[in-house]
């Protein structure tokens, strides 16, 4: 009798983590729509397109939080100029998006 107890509270213990767990999922996908809707598109104007250092597709440029930045059409990845990243965590840290980043920055780090 005493096990199946045990059993039930291990049962609500991992229904109760799970319904956690997509809560803040849907709350990690509410803050990355927020975050892709500062993300616009900028016209190349005529201009050379630029080609990704990693697997030489093309750049697109983009607009994300009055910092221009490139994305590659072909692996995804996000190319920032010297002392961008640096200025859009000053920037993020001052924001309502603040704790978000910080979830990102600590994990794998013990919180205190």
């Amino acid at each position: 009798m005493e096990s199946e107890k045990d059993r039930f509270g291990e049962k609500m213990r991992l229904v109760e983590r799970a319904k956690e767990d997509i809560y803040f999922a849907e709350k990690d996908r509410e803050l990355i729509d927020q975050l892709k809707a500062q993300l616009t598109k900028i016209k190349s104007g005529g201009a050379p397109p630029l080609h990704c250092p990693k697997c030489r597709g093309e750049l697109s440029t983009y607009k994300f939080m009055e910092f221009v930045l490139e994305r590659c059409k072909g692996c995804e990845g996000i190319w920032l100029d010297n002392g961008e990243l640096e200025a859009i965590l000053k920037k993020v840290a001052q924001s309502p998006l603040a704790a978000f980043v910080e979830r990102f920055i600590s994990r794998g780090e013990e919180v205190r």
